[in-house]
């Protein structure tokens, strides 16, 4: 055996940080060997309420074109509307947004485009806590 093959390695250690899809997660910890880690406080970022506007216009203006396809076109309004107002409070509920959005989602299933649609709308609220 040479030298180099005498070192012992140490397994490699998690200092907090963690990778999942292209998200990256800084847990409890600093990141990297003696590293501090000093927590100020913690916000949310509000959606993108102009963006939110326009992903909400898309999907009436999808329902409308695609209307014969969907199985309960005056569900699938009523739905948007709820989830249109519930965006509109001061303080959306998460919860009821993500009911809303899951019944919206089920509503729309026969039609690709409305799908893709609401999906993008689902994400421009994603900044909401408890989402």
């Amino acid at each position: 055996m040479t030298g180099s093959d005498d070192r012992r390695q140490d397994p490699p250690v998690n200092n907090g940080l963690m990778i999942s899809g292209g998200t990256h997660y800084v847990g409890n910890q600093a990141v990297g060997h003696g590293a501090r880690a000093f927590s100020g406080s913690v916000s949310f970022q509000p959606p993108d309420a102009e963006r939110t506007a326009e992903l909400l216009a898309n999907i009436e203006r999808l329902m409308e074109e695609h209307r014969a396809a969907l199985t309960d076109p005056d569900a699938t309004s009523r739905e948007l509307r709820r989830l249109r107002e519930e965006l509109a409070e001061a303080e959306p509920q998460p919860t009821v947004l993500r009911r809303a959005l899951d019944r919206l989602n089920e509503f729309v299933q026969p039609v690709t485009p409305l799908v893709v649609a609401v999906g993008q709308l689902a994400q421009s609220v994603q900044g909401l806590p408890g989402l």
